[in-house]
C-alpha cells in the first residue's frame, strides 16, 4: 500500500467511524451489541459476531497513533469503510430505524447511521 493508498484510507475510515472510542466501547457492552451480526461459519454460531470483534479492533485503532498503525490495521480500516458503505447503501428499515438490527450492526462497526 502506498503512502497516498494509506492517507486514503486513513480518511475514509475517520468519516466512517463517527463515533468515539468511549462510545463504542459502550455499546458494545450493551445486549443489542452481542444479539446482532453475524456467529460461525454458518452465521447461526455461538460466541462473538464478526462487527462485535470488530469495534473492538476499531477501539484499538482509533487509540493508536497514526504513525503507529499497521499494514494489518490499515487492511481492517479498508474492511471497515467497506462495511459501512455496503451497509448504509441497504438503508435500514422504514419504521423504527433507531431501535433496528441495521442500526445496532452497523454501531458495532463504529457507525451511528442518526449521527448528523
Amino acid at each position: 500500500m502506498t503512502d497516498d493508498d494509506r492517507e486514503q484510507v486513513y480518511k475514509d475510515f475517520n468519516e466512517a467511524v463517527n463515533m468515539p472510542p468511549a462510545e463504542i466501547e459502550k455499546f458494545l457492552n450493551t445486549d443489542e451489541s452481542k444479539e446482532v451480526g453475524w456467529k460461525g461459519k454458518d452465521g447461526n454460531g455461538d460466541g462473538e459476531s464478526v462487527g462485535h470483534a470488530s469495534g473492538r479492533r476499531i477501539v484499538e485503532i482509533k487509540r493508536t497513533k497514526k504513525a503507529d498503525l499497521t499494514d494489518d490495521d490499515y487492511a481492517h480500516m479498508k474492511k471497515v469503510v467497506g462495511y459501512v458503505h455496503r451497509h448504509m447503501a441497504q438503508g435500514g428499515p422504514e419504521d423504527d430505524k433507531e431501535h433496528s438490527a441495521w442500526r445496532y450492526s452497523l454501531m458495532n462497526w463504529g457507525h451511528d447511521p442518526l449521527k448528523k
